[in-house]
C-alpha cells in the first residue's frame, strides 16, 4: 500500500477524463495545463513526490518478488487508471524540455522519466498499454535536454575549423545560405536567452544525479525489453548513449570490457553510455544492424568529430579529454570485435573504410586516425588484414590529396607493428599484403613522384621515419648487398650513416636517383624531406656529385631548405671528417650562406663554423682529438684549395666580433700556432681576427685608441682634402682667364681627389661642391658667380637637361662624369637631377671618354636608385650599338652585372639588343656576349630564350603590324640602329636565331614551333586568317619564319642524333633510346599532320594566288619537314590522295631545280643552249609553283613545247609530265 500512498501525492484521481483523453490523442506530443490547484499542490511538495513513487515501484521491476503482477492489481483495486498515470507523467516529462524551463522542473522531469521507464520494465507494461514509442523516446531525450547547454560562442571555441573551408584544400568555404543564417540567428537568440538562467554548483550536481538514475534505469529496462522491432528507438537510444561517452571528464581509466557488471556499481556517465552501447549490441536488432549503428555513431568520436542530426559533422579542438573519449572509443570497438568475433568483421571493415574516407587533411587529426586504423586492424585475422591492405593501396592513388596523405600515415602506423607472418589460411595472391615491404615500396616508396608536392614531401618524411623506425625497412629500398662493405659507422642521434666507396654501388639507382631529383623539386617542403631522407636511409654515396647537390641547397630558396641542408652536411661531416670531398663541399655549402640576405641563415651558418672549427682552436700540444684535426684540415682547404671563400669567412669574423666573440685566449692560442704545422692556417685566422675585432690582450685601449684617431683623422683629412679641391677647382672656373692657362693634369687629379675623399665624409661636401663639377659639363659660370655673392641654396633652376658643350677638355669633363657620379652616390637629391641629364648625353654626346664614363656612372647608380634609372636602361642599352667598340663592350658587361644581379628585367626591347650584340662587327665582343648569355644569364633563367624567340623574328625584320609582338616603344633612330632588315642581313638574323635555337631543349623547340604555326604567324591572327596583310614586309616576315622553321637547329635533338653517335653500350638502354625515338617521331608527326599540315596547304593556296616568292620558302620548309615522312605521304594525306600526289611531285621538281640550278647557270653563262630535259624541268618547275586559274596559259605554252608524250626523252620527263597533268587538270576541274 505504500505505492499507492505515493501515487496519491500527485492526486491522480483528480485528474479530469478530458485531459488524459486529450494527452493520449496527442501522441505524447504536447498537453495542456493541469488544473492551479493540481499544480500547485505538487510545486509545493517539491520532488519528493516522484522520488518517493520511484522508491516505492522500484521492488515490483525486479524478478525478486514472489507476484510481480500485483502492481497492476494494487493500481486497479486502488482506482488509480493506469491510463492517467501515464498521461501525469508525461506533461511534467514535457514540461522539462523547453528551454526556458526552471531547475525544478528539469529535475521533476527526469524524475517523471525515471519512474515512466521503471514502470515499464515491470512485467505486463506491455499489456497494460503503458509503453508509448513517442513517449519512451520523450524520455530518454530529457536526458540531454535538461543539462544546460553552452552558448554558440563557447561552443564555436571548441570546435575547430571544417575541412571543406580549410585554406589547404585549395577551395573556399560556400556561404551560408539565407534561410540557413536565420535559423541559427533565431538559435542564437534561444541560446542566448537560455543562457539568462542560472545555474548553481549545487543545481548541477542535482541534475547530474538524477540523470544517472534515469540512465541506469534505462539500462535495466534495455535488459529486460526488447527494442528489436522498434529501429527509430533504437537509433535514439544509440545517439543517447554516444553523447553520453564524452559527457563528462573522467578522472579514472574505464573499463570498457567489463560490461558484464551490475549496472549500479557504474559511477561515471561515459562507463553507462557504453554500456548502453554495449547492450545494445547484443539484442536489439536482427543481424548486425544494430552494431553497424553503433559502430557509425563512434566513428564520428573517433575521427574527433561533432556530428548533429541535421548538421555536417565538424572537428572538435583536440583536447586530453576528447582524446580520452576517442581511446575509449577505439577500445570499446576492439571489445565487441573480440566478443563477436567474425560477425562483428564486416561492420569493422566499414567502419576502417568510413574513417578513411571521412579523414581531413590536418595532420593532428590524420596522426589519430592512423593510430585508430592501426589498432583497429590489430583486431581482424591474417586474412581480412590484407585484404584491406589491398583496398588501402588503391585507397592511396585515389584523385584526393587527403586520401593519399592520410594512407601514408596508416603505413607508417602499420610500420611500427611487427609483421605478419602467413598462415595457411591466406590465399597466395593475398600474402604479399602481409609484409612490411608491401607497405614500404609500394605505399610510401610509390608516392615519392606523386603529382601533389605535399604528398611527395610526406611521402620522402615517411620514408626517413621508415628507416629510423627498424633498420630492417632499410633493406626494401637498398639491397643487403650494398650495405656489405662499410667502411664507417657512425651513429648521430636519430639518423645512422653508413659510407662506402663509391665502386661497392652498383645497385639501388632508382632510389638514389629519385631522392637526388626531389632535392632539386620546385617545391619548398619536397626538397627539405628529399634532403632529411638522403641522409637517413643508411647508405651515402660520398661522391663529388651527391655532395655538390647538397652544397646547392645551403644556396636554395627556400630558408627552411637551407637550414635544413647546413645541418645535414653538418652530420655528414662530423660523421665522416677525414673524407677530402666531404670537407670541401661543407666549405663551400656553409661559408657562403654568411653572406645570405636571411639573418636566421646567417646565424645557422654561424653556428655550424664556430660548432666544427672555432671551439676546436685551443693552444698547441701533442696530442690532437679527430675534432681538431678536422678543424685544421678545413683552415688548410681555406689557405688552399678554397682560398677563393675567404671573403665570406672574413664576414663571418665581423659577425662574430659584433657578439664579442673572440678573447684574449682564442689569440694566445692561435699565436701558440703560428710556429708549427698550422702556421699558415694560424696566421690566416690572426689576420682575420685582428681585421674584424681590434680589442686583443693589452693592446685593447691602443687599438680602440687608433680606431677612434682613424676614423677622425679620416673625415677630418677627407675634409680638408675636399676644401682644397674646392678652392682649386673654383680658382680655374671661375677665374674668367682660368681656362686659358688650363692644366689638364692638375685639374683631372682635384675632380679625382674630390670623388673619391667625398665617399668618405659625405657630410663635408657642400652644395657649391655639387655646382661646381656640374659646371664643369655646363659653364654656368653666371650661376656660381651669383651663388658666391652671399647666396646660401642651390638655384631653383639648373640647367642639366644635357651637358652642353664647354671649353673644357675632353678629359677634363669625363673625369667630372666619374666624380659627379660618386656624390650622387651619397645625395640622392642630385642624383634625380643628373640622372636624366646622364641619359641624355648617351643620346647627343659626341666625346667618346665622356660617353664611356656615363655609362659606368649611370650602371653604378642603378643598384643604388634602382627605381629612378630603370627608366633609363633603353638609353644604357642603346650604346650596345655603339660606333665605338669600347663602349659597346663596357655596356656589354654593365649590363650583365645589372640583369644578373636583377636590379634590371628583361623588359621591352633589352633582350633583342642584348642578343644583337651576338653579330657585332668585333668578333672578341660578339664571343663576349655569348659567354654572357650563357655562362652567367642562362642559369639563372632557362626560359629566357624561349620566351623571347617568336618576337626576334619579328624585331630583326623591324616588322609592326602584328597586335602583339614589337610594340614596345623606341624612337625611329634606335629603331634603325638596331634593325636587321632586309636580305643584307639575312645572315645576322640567322646568325641569332641559330645561337638561340642550339640552345632550346626539345620541349622548348616542339612549343616554340606550335606557337609559330598554330597562334603567333601562321594561323589566328596570322597571314592565313587574314590579320596579318601580305605585304613586301609580310613577305620577309614569313619567309624568315619558313627558313627558321625549316633549320635543323630547330628539329629535336632526339631525330637529328646521328646513328652511332653516343651509343648506349648497355643493350637495355639503346633498346630504351630506340623507342623514345620512335615515340618522339609519333608525337611529331600526329602534330604535324593534325595540326601543321592544314595551316601549311591553305597558306601555299594563298601564296599561289598572290604568285609570291615566298612560296620558294615554303617549298623548301615542306621538303625538310616531310623527308622524314617522304614514303608515308599518302597516308599523311589519307584525306586528298590529289594532293599527295601534287606535293610529292612538287618535291621532286624542288629538288632536282636545287641540283640542276648550278649547272643551268654555270650552261646559260656561256650563252650556249641550254639541254632540252633541264629547260622543261625549269619551266615545268616554274608552272608547278604558280599554277592556279590564272596561270593556265603557262601550262598550255608548256604543253605546245612537248605536244606528244612520247618525244620526250627520258622515262623521269614522261613520268612528271603525266603526275603534273593529272594533279593539275583535277585542280583546274575543282576550280
Amino acid at each position: 500500500m505504500e505505492l499507492v500512498n505515493a501515487l496519491e501525492l500527485l492526486q491522480i484521481n483528480a485528474v479530469s477524463k478530458g485531459w488524459v483523453d486529450s494527452v493520449w490523442d496527442a501522441e505524447f506530443v504536447d498537453a495542456e495545463p493541469l488544473g492551479p490547484a493540481l499544480e500547485e499542490n505538487t510545486s509545493g511538495k517539491g520532488t519528493d513526490v516522484f522520488r518517493q513513487v520511484y522508491k516505492r515501484l522500484l521492488p515490483f521491476s525486479s524478478d525478486e518478488q514472489g507476484n510481480v503482477q500485483n502492481v497492476w492489481m494494487v493500481l486497479g483495486e486502488s482506482g488509480i487508471p493506469i491510463k492517467t498515470l501515464v498521461a501525469v507523467l508525461s506533461y511534467y516529462i514535457l514540461g522539462g524540455k523547453s528551454t526556458t524551463a526552471t531547475v525544478e522542473q528539469r529535475l521533476k522531469a527526469l524524475q517523471a522519466a525515471s519512474v515512466y521507464l521503471l514502470l515499464l520494465k515491470v512485467p505486463g507494461s506491455v499489456a497494460n498499454q503503458v509503453f508509448h514509442q513517442v513517449l519512451f523516446e520523450a524520455s530518454i531525450e530529457i536526458i540531454l535536454k535538461c543539462w544546460p547547454k553552452e552558448s554558440g560562442k563557447k561552443r564555436k571555441k571548441e570546435t575547430a575549423k571544417s575541412s571543406q573551408g580549410d585554406a589547404r584544400c585549395g577551395k573556399r568555404a560556400k556561404p551560408a545560405r539565407k534561410d540557413q543564417e536565420e535559423m541559427d540567428l533565431d538559435e542564437d537568440d534561444e541560446e542566448d536567452h537560455e543562457g539568462e538562467m542560472f545555474f548553481s554548483a549545487q543545481d548541477l550536481v542535482k541534475l547530474r544525479n538524477e540523470i544517472e538514475t534515469l540512465v541506469k534505469t534505462l539500462l535495466g529496462f534495455l535488459k529486460t525489453f526488447s527494442l528489436k522491432d522498434r529501429p527509430q528507438s533504437v537509433e535514439n537510444c544509440i545517439r543517447i548513449f554516444t553523447e553520453l561517452t564524452n559527457f563528462e571528464p573522467v578522472k579514472i581509466f574505464i573499463n570498457v570490457k567489463a560490461c558484464n557488471i551490475y549496472i549500479y556499481l557504474l559511477e561515471t556517465l561515459p562507463e553507462l553510455g557504453f554500456h548502453g552501447l554495449w547492450l545494445l549490441c547484443l539484442s536489439h536488432g536482427e543481424g548486425n544492424e544494430c552494431l553497424r549503428r553503433v559502430f557509425h555513431r563512434l566513428l564520428y568520436v573517433i575521427l574527433m568529430m561533432r556530428k548533429g542530426e541535421m548538421t555536417k559533422p565538424s572537428l572538435l579542438v583536440i583536447s586530453q579529454a576528447v582524446v580520452a573519449t576517442r581511446n575509449y572509443a577505439i577500445s570499446f570497438v576492439c571489445h565487441v570485435v573480440d566478443q563477436k568475433k567474425e560477425a562483428a568483421l564486416p561492420v569493422l571493415k566499414i567502419l576502417l573504410q568510413h574513417i578513411c574516407h571521412q579523414m581531413v587533411e590536418k595532420t593532428e587529426y590524420r596522426t589519430h586516425g592512423a593510430q585508430a586504423v592501426s589498432r583497429l586492424l590489430a583486431k581482424v585475422p591474417n586474412t581480412e588484414y590484407a585484404t584491406f591492405i589491398k583496398w588501402l593501396f588503391a585507397y592511396s592513388i585515389k584523385t584526393k590529396v587527403a586520401y593519399r596523405m592520410f594512407a601514408l600515415d596508416v603505413a607508417m602506423a602499420l610500420l611500427e607493428q611487427s609483421e605478419r607472418d602467413p598462415d595457411s589460411l591466406v590465399p597466395a595472391e593475398l600474402g604479399t599484403f602481409l609484409t612490411h615491404r608491401f607497405l614500404v615500396q609500394n605505399l610510401l616508396f610509390g608516392r615519392r613522384s606523386d603529382i601533389s608536392p605535399t604528398v611527395r614531401a610526406h611521402a620522402l618524411h615517411c620514408l626517413s621515419r621508415s628507416c629510423s623506425i627498424a633498420p630492417v625497412h632499410r633493406k626494401q629500398l637498398f639491397p643487403s648487398r650494398l650495405l656489405r662493405t662499410p667502411m664507417q659507422v657512425q651513429r648521430l642521434s636519430v639518423k645512422i650513416l653508413v659510407i662506402t666507396d663509391a665502386f661497392a654501388f652498383n645497385t639501388a639507382q632508382e632510389t638514389m636517383g629519385v631522392l637526388k631529383r626531389r632535392v632539386s623539386d620546385s617545391k619548398t617542403n619536397v626538397r627539405k624531406a628529399a634532403i632529411a631522407s638522403l641522409l637517413k636511409h643508411s647508405v651515402i654515396m660520398c661522391s663529388e656529385e651527391n655532395l655538390t647537390l647538397l652544397s646547392e641547397r645551403c644556396r636554395d630558396p627556400a630558408v627552411s631548405v637551407k637550414k635544413k641542408a647546413l645541418q645535414c652536411l653538418t652530420d655528414l661531416l662530423v660523421a665522416c671528417p677525414d673524407r677530402s670531398l666531404v670537407q670541401v663541399a661543407w666549405l663551400r655549402g656553409v661559408i657562403v650562406v654568411v653572406v645570405d640576405s636571411e639573418s636566421s641563415v646567417q646565424e645557422k651558418a654561424l653556428e655550424c663554423l664556430d660548432m666544427v672549427i672555432i671551439e676546436h682552436i685551443k693552444a698547441r700540444r701533442t696530442f690532437e682529438d679527430t675534432a681538431q684535426k678536422l678543424a685544421w684540415d678545413l683552415l688548410e682547404l681555406l689557405c688552399d684549395q678554397c682560398r677563393d671563400l675567404s671573403r665570406y669567412f672574413s664576414k663571418a669574423f665581423i659577425l662574430w666580433s659584433q657578439q664579442k666573440k673572440f678573447t684574449s685566449s682564442f689569440v694566445n692560442s692561435l699565436i701558440t700556432h703560428t710556429k708549427s704545422s698550422h702556421s699558415t692556417p694560424a696566421w690566416m685566422l690572426l689576420s682575420k681576427v685582428a681585421g674584424s675585432c681590434p680589442s686583443l690582450h693589452y693592446e685593447t685601449i691602443l687599438d680602440g685608441w687608433e680606431k677612434m684617431i682613424i676614423k677622425e683623422n679620416l673625415n677630418k683629412h677627407c675634409g680638408e682634402l675636399v676644401s682644397i679641391c674646392e678652392s682649386y677647382l673654383s680658382s680655374v672656373i671661375l677665374n674668367e682667364r682660368g681656362a686659358e692657362n688650363l692644366n689638364e693634369d692638375m685639374v683631372v687629379k682635384h675632380l679625382y681627389t674630390l670623388g673619391t675623399a667625398s665617399l668618405h665624409c659625405p657630410s663635408q661636401v657642400g652644395k657649391r661642391v655639387f655646382l661646381l663639377v656640374q659646371s664643369v659639363l655646363t659653364s654656368s659660370v653666371e650661376l656660381l658667380t651669383g651663388w658666391g655673392q652671399g647666396t646660401k641654396e642651390l638655384p631653383a633652376t639648373q640647367p642639366l637637361s644635357q651637358f652642353k658643350p664647354t671649353s673644357m677638355p675632353t678629359v677634363v669633363r669625363a673625369q667630372a662624369v666619374a666624380t659627379l657620379g660618386k656624390l650622387c652616390l651619397q645625395h640622392e637629391n642630385l642624383a634625380n637631377r643628373c640622372v636624366p641629364a646622364f641619359a641624355r648625353e648617351l643620346e647627343v654626346g659626341q666625346e667618346l671618354a665622356v660617353r664611356s664614363n656615363v655609362v659606368v656612372v649611370l650602371c653604378d647608380l642603378c643598384v643604388r636608385y634602382t627605381n629612378t634609372v630603370t627608366r633609363y636602361i633603353p638609353n644604357i642599352s642603346a650604346c650596345l650599338r655603339d660606333p665605338e667598340g669600347s663602349i659597346r663592350e663596357k655596356a656589354l658587361i654593365m649590363l650583365t652585372n645589372l640583369l644578373q644581379e636583377e636590379f634590371v628585367k628583361w623588359k621591352d626591347s633589352l633582350f633583342f639588343r642584348y642578343v644583337a650584340v651576338l653579330v657585332d662587327p668585333d668578333p672578341e665582343i660578339a664571343s663576349l656576349c655569348e659567354y654572357c648569355l650563357l655562362d652567367r644569364l642562362l642559369k639563372k633563367n632557362p626560359l629566357m630564350f624561349s620566351q623571347h624567340f617568336i618576337e626576334c623574328i619579328f624585331h630583326f625584320n623591324s616588322y609592326n603590324n602584328h597586335k602583339k609582338y614589337n610594340k614596345f616603344p623606341q624612337t625611329d633612330g634606335e629603331k634603325a640602329r638596331f634593325s636587321l632588315k632586309g636580305a643584307q642581313n639575312k645572315v645576322k638574323r640567322f646568325k641569332i636565331y641559330k645561337f638561340l635555337l642550339e640552345h632550346f631543349t626539345d620541349e622548348q623547340r616542339f612549343n616554340t614551333t606550335s606557337r609559330i604555326t598554330l597562334l603567333s604567324l601562321l594561323s589566328s591572327a596570322g597571314f592565313v586568317d587574314g590579320e596579318l596583310p601580305l605585304d613586301a614586309d609580310g613577305a620577309e616576315l614569313l619567309a624568315d619564319t619558313f627558313d627558321v622553321l625549316s633549320l635543323r637547329e630547330m628539329k629535336l635533338s632526339s631525330m637529328t642524333a646521328q646513328d652511332g653517335a653516343d651509343e648506349p653500350q648497355d643493350e637495355q638502354a639503346a633498346v630504351v633510346k630506340v623507342i623514345q625515338k620512335k615515340l618522339v617521331s609519333q608525337v611529331q608527326k600526329k602534330n604535324f599532320i593534325e595540326n601543321v599540315i592544314p595551316i601549311v596547304i591553305a597558306l601555299k593556296s594563298m601564296l599561289e594566288e598572290e604568285r609570291s616568292p615566298v612560296l620558294r620558302h615554303l617549298m623548301g620548309y615542306l621538303q625538310v619537314t616531310t623527308q622524314d615522312y617522304r614514303n608515308e605521304l599518302k597516308e599523311v594525306f589519307a584525306a586528298d590522295e590529289q594532293l599527295a600526289a601534287e606535293l610529292e611531285f612538287n618535291l621532286r621538281l624542288y629538288e632536282q631545280h636545287q641540283q640542276e640550278e648550278p649547272l643551268t647557270s654555270f650552261i646559260l653563262s656561256k650563252t650556249d643552249e641550254a639541254p632540252a630535259s633541264v629547260v622543261r624541268r625549269h619551266h615545268l618547275y616554274y608552272c608547278s609553283t604558280q599554277h592556279s586559274p590564272a596561270s593556265s596559259s603557262s601550262l598550255l605554252s608548256f604543253l605546245k613545247l612537248s605536244k606528244d608524250i612520247k618525244k620526250l626523252n627520258s622515262v623521269e620527263d614522261k613520268t612528271i609530265l603525266c603526275n603534273y597533268r593529272h594533279a593539275s587538270i583535277a585542280k583546274f576541274t575543282v576550280h
